[in-house]
C-alpha cells in the first residue's frame, strides 16, 4: 500500500496512534502544536515543527527572502492558533551543493525579518546536503498561559464559527506574504472565552472538518458569507489553502460583543461569522461537496 492510497490524514493517524506519551504531555499529535506541562502549571510549553519544500510550498525562482518569511511564519501561525507566543526556533536547511550561497543567505534574511517581527530567537539548527530539492524545516517553541490554551477539540454544538481576514488567492502568491495572526489570537484569548481554534493552512474545506471532528461536532457553513479575496470564487476560498487565518468557535451569546470589539481593535482586518457547529446528527460534510482538498500524498 502506498501513501497515495491512504492520504495524508490517515497516514498521520496511523503513524501517531501508538506513540508513547509522558505524564507531562497535555496534548500530543493532532492539534496545531504539542502542549507540554503539568496540569496545574501556570504556563505550558508549545512545540511545533514545520517544513517547506521546493516544488511543493514554493517555486525554484521565488525570492528567497519570501521563502524564509513563509517558513517561520507557518510555525508562528500554529503557535498563535493555540493562543500562545513564540519563543525559540531551530532551523534545518538541506540543499544541493550547487545552490548559490546568495540564495541561502536570502532565505536567512527572510527568517531574520520574521523572527524580529514576532519576537522569535533563532538559536541554532542544522545544514545538510540534499540531492534535491531544497527544503527548510523550522522547529519552534512557544509558551501559553494554561487558561488561554485553545485546542481544536473544545467546540460545542451551537457555537458560532468565525474566520479572520479573507480566504483564497494563495496560488497567486499570497502564501508567501501572509501575516500570522499572533496579535489577534492573543487579544481574542485575553478578552473572550473561545472554545476551539486552529489556523487555516490546508484550506477551509480541509481544516473546518478537522476542527469539527476534533470537537465531536458537525457544522453548517454559510457559503454566501465567506470573506473572499478579490477575484476568488467560493470554491477557491475554501480549497486554495495556505490562508493562515484563524478559524475559531465561541458561544453565540458572545457574538455581538465580539464583533463590536473587533471593529474597534482591528478596524482594517475582517472578522466574519461563517457558520456554526452542530450536533453530529446534523452532519453536513463539506469535503464531499467540494472534493478538491489539498493532500500532500495525492495529486490535486
Amino acid at each position: 500500500m502506498k501513501l497515495s492510497d491512504l492520504g495524508e490524514n490517515r497516514v498521520v493517524a496511523e503513524l501517531t496512534r501508538a506513540l508513547a506519551l509522558g505524564a507531562d504531555v497535555r496534548v500530543g499529535a493532532g492539534d496545531d502544536c504539542a502542549v507540554i506541562g503539568r496540569p496545574r502549571d501556570r504556563h505550558w510549553q508549545l512545540l511545533k515543527t514545520d517544513a517547506v519544500i521546493e516544488g511543493v510550498h514554493f517555486l525554484p525562482d521565488e525570492d528567497p527572502r519570501r521563502i524564509g518569511w513563509k517558513a517561520l511564519g507557518r510555525a508562528v501561525s500554529d503557535i498563535a492558533a493555540m493562543g500562545g507566543e513564540p519563543r525559540h526556533a531551530l532551523i534545518t536547511i538541506a540543499a544541493p551543493p550547487t545552490t548559490s550561497f546568495a540564495r541561502v543567505r536570502g532565505i536567512y534574511a527572510g527568517l531574520r525579518k520574521s523572527a524580529r517581527r514576532f519576537g522569535v530567537s533563532i538559536v541554532g539548527g542544522e545544514t545538510a546536503r540534499s540531492p534535491g530539492p531544497l527544503f527548510l524545516n523550522v522547529a519552534l517553541t512557544g509558551t501559553v498561559e494554561r487558561a488561554r490554551c485553545i485546542l481544536r477539540s473544545g467546540g460545542r454544538p451551537g457555537d458560532a464559527l468565525y474566520v479572520t481576514g479573507r480566504l483564497g488567492g494563495s496560488l497567486a502568491g499570497r502564501h508567501l506574504d501572509f501575516t500570522p495572526r499572533l496579535a489577534e489570537a492573543r487579544w481574542l484569548t485575553a478578552n473572550f472565552s473561545l472554545h476551539a481554534m486552529m489556523d487555516l493552512s490546508d484550506g477551509l474545506a480541509a481544516d473546518l472538518p478537522r476542527l469539527a471532528a476534533a470537537s465531536r461536532c458537525a457544522f453548517t457553513l454559510e457559503e454566501s458569507a465567506l470573506p473572499r479575496t478579490a477575484g476568488c470564487t467560493v470554491a477557491q476560498a475554501v480549497t486554495d489553502g495556505e490562508d493562515y487565518e484563524l478559524l475559531f468557535a465561541l458561544a453565540p451569546r458572545q457574538a455581538t460583543a465580539l464583533e463590536a470589539a473587533w471593529k474597534q481593535r482591528f478596524p482594517r482586518l475582517a472578522l466574519t461569522r461563517i457558520g456554526a457547529l452542530r450536533p453530529k446528527s446534523e452532519i453536513r460534510n463539506l469535503k464531499s461537496e467540494i472534493p478538491d482538498v489539498f493532500d500532500h500524498f495525492r495529486q490535486r
